[in-house]
């Protein structure tokens, strides 16, 4: 069994809290393209600390760096650095909801350099990576975890840092549809509510807006859309792909490509879902769905990614037809093995 197959400790939370505020600096680092769950995490913990009187940043790799749309209103960007513009010192690094070094880019090297390297994450396919490892596989979004710390350095719940936690929340558990909500899920909500936050502009902002460009987009994945019915034992699979030039003629960057999983996932005929996004460095990015029987969290393992049970990806330099065959031929192993 992995350390990080119970909750976090006590301890482990105490150890974390201790290095943060006898630090020169902390980052709070999100993962690459990053999405509600992981920016929102990072910029609630950053904002507790700042609250507290530590040195906090936030940052992510990606170039050019920018705020993905949909979440270019989250509070805290103040606290927003490009990772060359970093300062000299950091004590501490604590990722957010990633499951693999990789998913931190460049910044991974920052975080092995820092006198602590802490994971704040909650997927089953956390890799370890972490010198200090605060990992709740049953926790339904990593912003559950960024709001245990803000409590542990008893920050104030404000508005802000309670937008931050809300996105995060609401962002991984599909609008508290998908099967990690329970009912301290929504007392956890509750708890987010009575601050004030603006639910209803949180959900707009997640979940119903898109340029005019992005919803052509969604057109051009939905045209090219194939059923594989015999996919996943039979159950079905259903897929699309997105090439730097559908983005490039649009005039959108890679981000505005992640909602069309949520469209295609609702095919009857299928129990799997995916999408391939090729980024602007010419490699693809598989997301992935599951309605149950998949388990695509150890398919996108095999594959060099991971995530959920129900969500999981990863990227590859194949063809999108090769990329498909290599899903449908681990989702055999892994039905095989479950």
């Amino acid at each position: 069994m992995n350390s990080w197959d119970k909750p976090p400790t006590s301890a482990d939370w105490d150890a974390l809290v201790a290095e943060v505020k006898g630090a020169t600096a902390v980052l709070c680092v999100a993962h690459v393209s990053p999405d509600g769950d992981a920016l929102g995490s990072a910029m609630a913990a950053a904002l507790a600390m700042r609250q507290v009187g530590i040195e906090a940043y936030v940052s992510f790799d990606e170039e050019p760096f920018r705020l993905p749309a949909s979440l270019a209103w989250l509070p805290g960007q103040e606290l927003l650095r490009a990772p060359s513009q970093l300062p000299p010192t950091i004590d501490v690094v604590v990722s957010f909801d990633a499951s693999d070094l990789a998913r931190l880019g460049s910044l991974g090297a920052v975080g092995n350099a820092a006198a602590m390297f802490a994971a704040v994450d909650h997927h089953r396919s956390y890799t370890g990576f972490g010198t200090l490892s605060l990992v709740d596989v049953t926790a339904p979004a990593t912003a559950v975890l960024a709001l245990e710390l803000a409590d542990r350095l008893e920050a104030e719940l404000t508005t802000d840092i309670a937008t931050c936690i809300y996105a995060g929340l609401t962002t991984d558990t599909g609008s508290f549809r998908f099967s990690g909500t329970t009912a301290k899920t929504h007392y956890l909500a509750a708890r987010l509510h009575e601050t004030g936050i603006a639910h209803d502009k949180i959900a707009r902002a997640v979940f119903d807006t898109a340029s005019f460009s992005a919803v052509k987009l969604l057109g051009i994945a939905l045209e090219r859309a194939k059923l594989i019915p015999a996919a996943a034992g039979g159950n079905g699979l259903v897929w699309s792909f997105l090439t730097k030039a559908d983005r490039d003629d649009l005039g959108l960057a890679l981000d505005s490509a992640e909602p069309v999983i949520d469209t295609l996932r609702v095919t009857a005929e299928a129990e799997v879902a995916v999408v391939l996004k090729e980024g602007d460095d010419r490699v693809w990015r598989a997301s992935t769905r599951s309605k149950g029987l998949v388990d695509l969290g150890a398919v996108c393992s095999r594959l060099g990614g991971g995530g959920h049970r129900f969500a999981a990806g990863f990227s590859s330099n194949e063809a999108p037809e090769e990329i498909v065959e290599s899903i449908i031929a681990a989702i055999d192993v892994s039905l095989k093995t479950a």
